[in-house]
């Protein structure tokens, strides 16, 4: 079974589509991490959407973005994801990407920064040096909102929120034979988050195995 990965074409010209009928919210708290950052977001200051993928964040946030006269600045490793970002925004001047590697550039001077789906398919041991990176550029008052994966619970119970993220997939049109063949290509490329290592976040979201934190700076 081949590992998953962001590095082609397909997955790319494929995943607004694919990440929707994984996730049945992905809409619904997109709009709440937009809210959430309306509530941070201050006059001429930067928004950082570190794993921006196609740009969904970013398009999103862009009325919020125009009112308050601020900036979005994408990262996004996938070379193919980031051909999609670069068409998309090519004509928009408060957008600004990165194609790099989070761990190869400084982390821009933001007063929000959005993880959505992305500390999970960060090496575990580089998930603390991020987070510590993004509180020290971050601006006070700032804020990093974080939607991800986490195995936070034991016995039975996890064995059942296994099974209703599996059912709400079938829910959205996703065959069995998909969803099988997408678990195992996750093996060791895809690593829930524990939440312990958000400190003291705030949770405002909760799905199956996903949820949404806010850590105020």
């Amino acid at each position: 079974m081949t590992s998953w990965t962001f590095e082609t074409t397909e997955i790319a010209n494929t995943f607004d589509s694919h990440v929707r009928e994984q996730l049945p919210w992905y809409d619904m708290v997109t709009d709440a991490v937009v809210y959430i950052t309306k509530n941070y977001l201050c006059e001429n200051t930067n928004v950082i959407d570190i794993g921006a993928s196609t740009g969904n964040m970013i398009e999103k946030l862009m009325p919020l973005l125009v009112e308050r006269s601020s900036y979005i600045i994408g990262i996004e490793k996938s070379e193919s994801m980031g051909e999609i970002l670069e068409k998309k925004f090519a004509n928009t001047s408060n957008v600004y990407l990165e194609i790099e590697n989070v761990f190869d550039i400084d982390i821009p001077v933001g007063q929000v920064y959005i993880l959505f789906l992305t500390l999970m398919f960060i090496p575990v041991s580089m998930r603390k040096l991020l987070l510590e990176r993004i509180k020290e550029s971050c601006e006070v008052g700032g804020v990093i909102i974080v939607v991800d994966k986490v195995c936070d619970h034991n016995g039975y119970f996890s064995t059942v929120l296994k099974r209703l993220t599996w059912n709400q997939k079938l829910l959205q049109g996703a065959t069995s034979e998909d969803i099988l063949k997408k678990e195992m290509s996750l093996a060791g490329v895809q690593i829930p988050i524990d939440p312990t290592l958000l400190g003291d976040a705030k949770q405002f979201f909760r799905m199956g195995e996903f949820a949404g934190w806010v850590i105020e700076v």
